[in-house]
Order: C-alpha cells, then structure tokens, then sequence
C-alpha cells in the first residue's frame, strides 16, 4: 500500500515521501498514530503542493542569510567595556548576547544570539573578528571594536 509520511518513520522515510508499505502495517500502526496518510489522489496533489511550498520557503530563508551575510561585510559595531587593570584587560567579557544587541542598534542588523560563535571568550580591548551562523552553511563576519568605558 501507498501511504504519504506525515512524521519521520524510522526505517521507511522522512516527512512528506510517498513510500510503499505492507497493508498491516499502514492499517494497523501508521494510520491510527498519524504517522502517515493514504496515498489518495487528493492527498497526492496535497503533498506536491505542500513541497512546492516548502521549497519555496527554503529558498526564501537562503536568500535571507545571504542577504544577512552582505549587510555584515565592513560593519563594525563598537561595545564599551570597563577596564579591570593593566595590560588592555577587561572586567569581565564580551557575551554573544552583547554583540547581538549592539549589532541591531547600532546597524538594524537582527542576529540571534546563539548564532553568534566565539572561539574563546572577548577579554581584551581592540578589534576582535566573531564569526556567526546564518544557517544554510553561511557565515558572516561580525567586526568588534572594544574600546574602554
């Protein structure tokens, strides 16, 4: 029996495939719990406009993080920090959630934090270079400027 996943089925698919399964098995488990749908022609013309839009949307989100990625080249957000003694230290450091935040004021530039990825952690005034996710196997570069309180 045909049936369309409506979950990922361990051993059988992913969401949204049209797969050939033994009639027991799509009655009497995949039916029931929802995992899949029978492939009527109906359903059939569901799904093909269900992966039209997904496809869509996947272009749309790339087409974003690349356009994200281009509005980062030669921007440099500058954060003031306090100083915690000799040698250029700070007190403390420079979070992702920092460099999110000044990036949106000071550029209109919306990066969430957990897509921000320091090595190690801003301790030091200067420029430092962090690089962040923007999904899609893009990254941009975000230019810091610490410079002291």
């Amino acid at each position: 029996m045909k049936v369309i996943l409506n979950e990922d089925v361990r051993g059988q698919g992913r969401k949204g495939e049209l797969v050939n399964v033994s009639d027991g098995y799509a009655r009497n488990f995949l039916i029931p719990k929802k995992l899949a749908m029978p492939a009527t022609p109906e359903n059939i013309a569901v799904m093909k406009k269900q992966d039209k839009e997904r496809k869509r949307k996947f272009e749309e989100d790339k087409a974003n993080a690349e356009a994200t990625r281009a509005k980062l080249e030669g921007v440099m957000i500058k954060i003031t920090a306090r100083s915690g003694g000799e040698g250029g230290k700070l007190f403390g450091s420079v979070t992702s959630k920092e460099i999110a935040d000044e990036l949106f004021l000071q550029h209109k530039i919306e990066i969430e934090k957990n897509k921000i990825i320091q090595d190690e952690p801003i301790k030091s005034f200067g420029v430092h270079e962090v690089k962040c996710k923007l999904g899609f196997e893009i990254t941009g570069t975000i230019n810091v400027n610490v410079v002291e309180k």
